[in-house]
């Protein structure tokens, strides 16, 4: 509800959840408790999706899309609003290591040639979260498998025949 609407109440979220508001209260003393404890989950989640891919171990091109196909599971059950999410202050370090996690990943697929080397820096770790939010607006009816071969294939071999 809130990637959807961020200034959903508390009320809202607790009739879609099927709970009385104040259970919600209970939990959360107020809506920067609840969306803290969204980031808190989908930080983890995240971390659970960079480690389970294997980044630094598992061949690249399975590394890739098992990344991949992990973090699409995650947009689809945290579909947070990111600007919002990246306000917090208490998100960055772990986003950063997130990030810095998979851009040394990347470096990997280029130096191991799955990428081809001389794009402009930044490029790859800009493009694949983009190419993965598109996949989940576009395409949201394909197995997240699916997405990740569309993904993944997008982000190797382009769009062009060449």
């Amino acid at each position: 509800m809130l990637a959807a609407d961020p200034g959903a109440s508390i009320a809202s979220i607790a009739t879609e959840a099927g709970v009385d508001r104040r259970t919600v209260y209970r939990r959360f003393a107020n809506r920067d408790d609840l969306l803290a404890a969204i980031y808190e989950a989908r930080l983890t989640a995240i971390e659970d999706a960079i480690e389970e891919a294997r980044l630094c171990e598992a061949p690249v091109a399975v590394a890739l899309h098992r990344y991949v196909e992990n973090i699409i599971v995650v947009n689809r059950i945290w579909p947070v609003d990111l600007p919002r999410m990246l306000a917090d202050d208490s998100v960055h370090a772990r986003r950063d290591a997130a990030i810095h996690a998979v851009d040394a990943f990347l470096q990997r697929a280029t130096d191991e040639g799955l990428m081809r080397p001389g794009l402009a820096e930044g490029w790859a770790s800009a493009l694949l979260p983009q190419l993965m939010h598109l996949v989940n607006q576009q395409l949201p009816e394909l197995s997240p498998g699916q997405a990740a071969d569309v993904v993944v294939d997008t982000l190797l071999n382009g769009l062009g025949t060449s």
